[in-house]
């Protein structure tokens, strides 16, 4: 027997309620015990809430969220109110909560208790200042006009619940319509002169509530109106909504049978009105700044992508979620009169409109320099002393002790149509990734200067790539990758599952999906390891290369990278790229055993020689039976030796980790120097690792 006929023998439902839709779900049973027709059904929240108690809900958030806190089962009572103010039944409702506030998920199950008897004694009061408590912290939550609403149009009130709500307001001596949510929510949205005679108006003009118990009432009081009037709705309050003394709209409440407004009823009403008048001043001035932020960013927004003959491309813009929602984060395409393409992503330091407008500005300027056929290197330079110039303008001007002065970083790329070649310069930005056509994503190290803005220095290395057949380079900013709690690297494998699930996707699914992992339910659900989550505009761009048909199974990967002398550092940057490579290895103990020998193969060129090491890295055949190798290039023609050193030796383990570590390995002399490569080939994961013990 399937667990849902079994639960549906015990006269026990199922439900669902997602936090990012509003909607619960019921099967049969528990659509049967809500007092629906028994089948499976999906109702609003606000649906939900308005068929239960209020006191009863309020008892149940509360209780449900000390359970979610302590991560064990919720359990509570709900009566099930009639018409009349009686109780049809009383329910049991169990249930679990998961993930974070605004993606949490509850689900449980709900059958028919026996017995009322805790609820005997309810002060008649109860009710009522339960059901203000839980308006009042839902309505506080909302951020936006929308919202607030929403959260409105689903308060469940107590003994009456109206079935369409809406919120006038005063325009160009007109009456306008700020929002509507319910039953036939564009019923209320006539447009009206202010002096007309309507319930609304009347508010408006006056500021008093005007209460309707039935049609009688409506059609003596406002004949005019009548005629405009929702046919649907049996009872009407219009109450208004203030901004300190003056009247800032109206909120009308309409309900779908007579009601009669009863003092407590009224009282309610009245409390509600105050509560949301403060919530709509709030979250109108955040719409406000908002609409300013979205309009300025559009405006400076590049137009389409352009078409590129043998590439395609996509690009996204997320703002953040701090201050106006804006920042100094761009990306560009420009074609240059050569017939190559650049494509530009930067950084302005800060989140505020300074950083809007210097991100203006320094893109105007890149993209006045690239088309005067400069090269990439010569932008940069070119763009960094521009900045610098307005920083020392801005101390010129700015009369305090501290001058806000900006820096940006920036990466530009020029792009060759006819031969996919690319060429790269880097202002402080974030290497560029490059994925593979089977989904692999590895960090392209490149050459890269200081961040433009900091001094008028003009080293701006060019590096140089070309893109395999299939192969999709990411340009992006640094909000892409450490958003939602992450660092450089947990964000790299959060893109990295990102591109392997897509990897036979077209480029803009690619770019939906990119972004979604970043800024979607599944971002909050799988929170970075920091405790703090950072949330940053992100941009990016992707590029590709066109490609007839998929690759064959089996396609190796490569990756080619070199550590100088002088950026030991780029050891790590070697090792991660490795991993990046074997995301999909059968055996991690093997992906353990490989980064530790190539960290030290490297670190042999490091320490013995005065020669940068040349690392190449390739995975070749079939999942499964892949080999991996290694090759580690330098200019030194002396070749190692393996040797057993001393226990106090500072050095001399390398060759005999390789030895120990990988299946096969060798030295060879090249040119005037030697390559030192070492194999290993895939197997499945063993329960004990291959490192040997010290």
């Amino acid at each position: 027997m399937h667990t849902s006929a079994a639960l549906a023998a015990l006269a026990t439902g199922v439900w669902r309620w997602d936090a990012a839709t509003d909607v619960v779900s019921l099967d049969a049973e528990a659509a049967r015990l809500l007092g629906l027709p028994p089948r499976a059904a999906e109702l609003g929240l606000g649906d939900v809430r308005s068929r239960l108690d209020a006191l009863d809900w309020a008892q149940l958030a509360g209780v449900a969220e000390l359970a979610h806190v302590d991560g064990v089962l919720a359990e509570s009572r709900l009566r099930l109110p009639a018409p009349d103010g009686s109780v049809l039944r009383t329910l049991r409702v169990r249930l679990s909560i998961t993930g974070p506030r605004p993606t949490r998920v509850a689900a449980g199950t709900v059958q028919e208790a026996l017995s009322q008897a805790p609820y005997a004694d309810d002060p008649p009061g109860l009710a009522r200042e339960a059901f203000l408590l839980d308006a009042g912290s839902a309505l506080a939550e909302a951020t936006s006009t929308d919202q607030v609403l929403r959260v409105a149009s689903s308060l469940a009130m107590p003994g009456f619940a109206p079935a369409r709500l809406a919120v006038f307001r005063g325009e160009g001596g007109r009456l306008a319509l700020v929002g509507a949510h319910g039953a036939d929510a564009d019923a209320g949205a006539v447009d009206v002169p202010l002096d007309a005679e309507t319930p609304a108006t009347a508010v408006l003009r006056a500021g008093r509530a005007i209460y309707l118990p039935g049609p009688d009432s409506y059609r003596s009081r406002f004949p005019d109106a009548w005629g405009a009037a929702d046919g649907d709705m049996q009872s009407w309050a219009y109450l208004p909504l203030f901004d300190g003394d003056d009247v800032a709209g109206v909120w009308e409440a309409a309900f779908p049978d007579p009601t009669p407004f009863s003092a407590d009823q009224r009282s309610v009403l009245t409390t509600v009105a105050r509560m949301l008048a403060r919530a709509l001043v709030r979250t109108q001035v955040r719409d406000s700044e908002r609409e300013l932020a979205g309009g300025l960013q559009r405006s400076m927004a590049p137009p389409d992508l352009p078409d590129i003959p043998g590439l395609s491309m996509a690009a996204r813009y997320a703002p953040g979620d701090g201050g106006l929602s804006i920042g100094g984060d761009w990306y560009d395409v420009i074609p240059l009169p050569s017939g190559r393409f650049a494509l530009v992503i930067g950084d302005v330091e800060g989140h505020d409109v300074r950083a809007a407008e210097l991100m203006s500005q320094l893109r105007v300027a890149i993209r006045a320099y690239a088309v005067e056929g400069h090269a990439p290197d010569a932008v940069l330079s070119r763009a960094n002393r521009y900045l610098v110039s307005l920083n020392e303008r801005a101390e010129t001007l700015d009369s305090t002790d501290e001058p806000d002065r900006r820096y940006a970083t920036c990466f530009y790329l020029e792009a060759d149509p006819a031969t996919d070649a690319l060429r790269m310069a880097r202002a402080g930005h974030l290497d560029p990734a490059m994925v593979l056509s089977d989904g692999t994503m590895l960090i392209h190290p490149t050459q890269g200067g200081i961040p433009l803005g900091i001094a008028p220095l003009d080293d701006y290395p060019v590096s140089r790539h070309v893109l395999a057949p299939g192969e999709t380079m990411l340009l992006c900013t640094d909000g892409l990758v450490e958003n939602g709690g992450h660092d450089l690297y947990t964000g790299q494998a959060r893109l990295q599952a990102a591109f392997h699930a897509t990897a036979d996707a077209g480029v803009e699914e690619v770019a939906d999906a990119v972004l979604a992992s970043a800024t979607g339910p599944e971002a909050y659900k799988n929170p970075g390891p920091h405790s703090a989550r950072r949330e940053d505009d992100i941009a990016f761009l992707l590029l590709r290369t066109a490609t007839a048909s998929p690759p064959p199974a089996g396609a190796g990967r490569h990756t080619h990278m070199v550590v100088p002398q002088t950026e030991q550092q780029r050891i790590s940057d070697a090792r991660h790229q490795l991993r990046g490579m074997l995301h999909d290895w059968a055996d991690t103990d093997q992906v353990d055993a490989a980064e530790l020998a190539l960290s030290e193969m490297i670190a042999n060129v490091m320490m013995h020689t005065d020669s940068p090491a040349t690392v190449s890295i390739t995975v070749m055949g079939a999942p499964g039976t892949r080999t991996l190798s290694l090759r580690i290039s330098d200019n030194d023609a002396t070749l190692p030796h393996l040797k057993h050193p001393g226990e106090l030796s500072a050095s001399g383990r390398g060759i005999l980790l390789l030895d120990s570590l990988a299946d096969t390995w060798g030295v060879q002399p090249q040119g005037d120097g030697k390559v030192t490569w070492g194999e290993f080939h895939e197997h499945p994961a063993t329960p004990a690792a291959r490192v040997p013990s010290a």
